[in-house]
């Protein structure tokens, strides 16, 4: 038994290692810029013993309220088999299973705050590396005028090397990061020793104070105090990859003493020293060890932008899944893991958008500016899903939940209204973008959902179609086709056209539907259906999460298994290819619709179908 426990224990102490390198990325390098934002502005607060007191305590206590109790107590515990993230709990909602009805509000809301990461994603790379290299400048201020450019190699060579997987660097992340927090916390500790009056910042009573000691500017500046929570999300986002546990574990060992440690070290050394507000982090380190620290920093800010990048990629292909986007090239980069996808359009738009951030804002304080408003808003978003979670799905009685998520919506609106200023210093950025991926997203769900209405008007039900070749039997061939299809009451459209014109089928006809369920994962081999419709006919459905690839050899597989004879090598795969064209009059409401559609990855790309197999046929469809 002891064993058992031992290699349990062993077993979390490693997935918290490397939660530590993937999922506090983000968070674990607000230091380098979080708190001097407070001293740079606009706007800004002068470094007093006063206004340093009071922005520690409110680093602290956003820690945690924010992370500590919202995210790592309680939204952490609202899985979804064990997936956390926007679109997950979106998916436990009952509001969910109608998003065309009564559900419409509560799609709209978790489609913004799932757009919103879109955006965090072109700012945390671009913010994270380019704080981490101005370390250069303290060290030798010569060197300023080569840090855009480096910054801009650094991160396209991270973008660059996307494509070949994050396998073997994914395994350094968890020693590199606790090292960094490590770092963190030692240099903290080092300057709270010095000026240990610091510590008086643990009191909430230095919070309230700034606020009523600088009003207006005290609220606004709650713009640079949530730097020191962004990442939050990821928290909850990778609680699938990991465990709430280890996250937990790492959160609590590692990740908030050393933040804590360093913000009050950084206090602590402009309390003794005011002028040390210009550079609070570089500036605690002796000068022989600034360039190995930037070179730490640099590492974790590669990190930190690694598991944005990541979370983009894996929100994209959810949104594939559920169908909210097109399909788009998804590649798996490793045979182990299921989560390890590039999707290359996506990579190649943040690695554009991320080169222009750098070369437009060219330091991390201009960037900072631009910083905040998609954390706020997502965390807000979060709250609210959250609270609705916790009546409708846990069956909580109404006025707890409600105050408990209007405390966490306290301080979460309070963070947004503070970054509302920002919209016109760069903050438009995020927001832009979540619009658009909103546009994108609504418009391909609609127009599937339209698309799918005018096939089925246009369709032959399957009972009929099997009772007309029964009375007329065409000739029959050697072999098995298979034809994928949404529905399954009604014959596939390029089934009827197949018959049309060739006057003749294969000997087994199977017909294949993929469903996407709204759940992460499923086990595919046990949600497999087949049925036996006569003629030769089979109905295979085959159910799968949102977070899966299926792969239709694998599932014809699983289908021969289950009793459905099939020789892979006598398959042929028969797809349809929708060509939408507007109709007579003309509609601009499906004009993006079209133009995404036409543009959509082959379902025999996606798919993983062997091309030498496949036969591909156009359907003209007026929309």
């Amino acid at each position: 038994m002891r064993r058992k426990q031992d290699t349990d224990e062993h077993g979390k102490l490693a997935l918290s290692l490397a939660a530590l390198g993937i999922v506090f990325g983000d968070i674990g390098t607000s230091p380098l810029y979080a708190f001097k934002a407070c001293f740079q502005g606009p706007p800004s607060v002068a470094p007093t013993p006063e206004n340093v007191l009071g922005l520690l305590s409110l680093f602290f206590w956003s820690l945690i309220i924010v992370i500590s109790l919202k995210y790592v107590l309680f939204v952490m515990r609202a899985d979804n088999h064990g997936e956390g993230g926007l679109f997950a709990l979106y998916a436990l909602l009952p509001g969910s299973r109608d998003p065309a009805g009564k559900g419409k509000g509560l799609m709209l809301l978790a489609l913004f705050g799932s757009a919103l990461l879109y955006g965090d994603g072109f700012i945390t790379p671009a913010i994270s590396v380019l704080s981490a290299l101005e370390g250069l400048a303290v060290a030798a201020p010569s060197t300023d005028a080569y840090i855009v450019p480096v910054t801009c190699v650094v991160l396209a060579c991270l973008f660059f090397i996307q494509q070949r997987g994050t396998a073997a660097i994914g395994k350094l992340f968890g020693p590199v990061m606790l090292l960094w927090f490590a770092v963190l916390g030692v240099m903290g500790a080092a300057w709270i020793v010095r000026e240990p009056q610091v510590l008086l910042a643990l009191r909430p009573y230095y919070a309230a104070h700034f606020f009523m000691q600088n009003g207006a500017t005290g609220f606004l500046l709650l713009g640079a105090v949530v730097l020191c929570v962004t990442g939050g999300e990821a928290l909850y986002a990778d609680m699938g990859h990991f465990g709430r546990i280890p996250i937990q574990l790492a959160w609590y060992g590692a990740a908030l003493p050393g933040l804590v440690l360093n913000y009050f070290g950084q206090g602590a050394r402009i309390l003794r020293h005011a002028g040390a507000a210009t550079d609070p982090f570089y500036g605690m380190a002796p000068k022989f060890l600034i360039y190995p620290l930037t070179i730490l920093a640099t590492a974790a800010a590669i990190i930190a932008s690694q598991a944005i990048i990541s979370g983009v990629f894996s929100l994209t292909r959810q949104a594939i899944q559920l169908g909210y986007l097109p399909r788009l090239h998804i590649l798996h980069t490793s045979d182990e893991t299921e989560g390890q996808i590039f999707v290359p359009e996506a990579n190649w738009l943040m690695a554009v958008v991320c080169l222009i951030l750098v070369l437009n804002f060219r330091t991390s304080e201009h960037l900072a500016g631009a910083y905040g408003i998609a954390i706020t808003a997502t965390m807000a978003v979060t709250s609210i899903m959250y609270g609705m979670y916790l009546v409708q799905v846990r069956s909580a009685p109404k006025i707890p939940a409600f105050l408990l998520t209007g405390v966490f919506l306290v301080f979460d609106l309070s963070f947004f209204g503070a970054n509302a200023p920002k919209i016109v210093h760069g903050g438009w950025i995020p927001v832009l973008t979540a619009v658009l991926a909103m546009i994108v997203m609504i418009s391909w769900k609609y127009g599937r959902l339209r698309l799918k209405e005018l096939t089925a008007n246009e369709s032959t039900q399957m009972q009929d179609l099997l009772e007309r070749l029964e009375a007329d039997p065409p000739p029959r061939v050697p072999g098995m086709a298979v034809f994928m299809t949404l529905q399954t009451r009604f014959a596939p459209p390029v089934l009827l056209w197949h018959l049309q014109r060739n006057k003749s089928l294969h000997q087994n006809v199977v017909l294949l539907t993929i469903v996407f369920e709204p759940v992460p994962y499923l086990n595919v081999q046990e949600n497999l259906v087949v049925k036996v419709l006569g003629q030769g006919f089979h109905r295979l459905i085959a159910r799968c999460g949102f977070m899966q690839s299926p792969r239709v050899p694998l599932l014809l597989g699983y289908a021969y298994q289950a009793g459905l004879k099939v020789n892979p090598q006598d398959i042929t795969y028969y797809i349809s290819r929708e060509t939408i064209v507007p109709p007579k009059h003309g509609r601009l409401k499906y004009t993006l619709f079209r133009l995404m559609n036409r543009n959509a990855m082959s379902p025999a790309l996606y798919f993983d179908i062997p091309s030498d197999q496949i036969i591909e046929l156009g359907v003209q469809v007026a929309l």
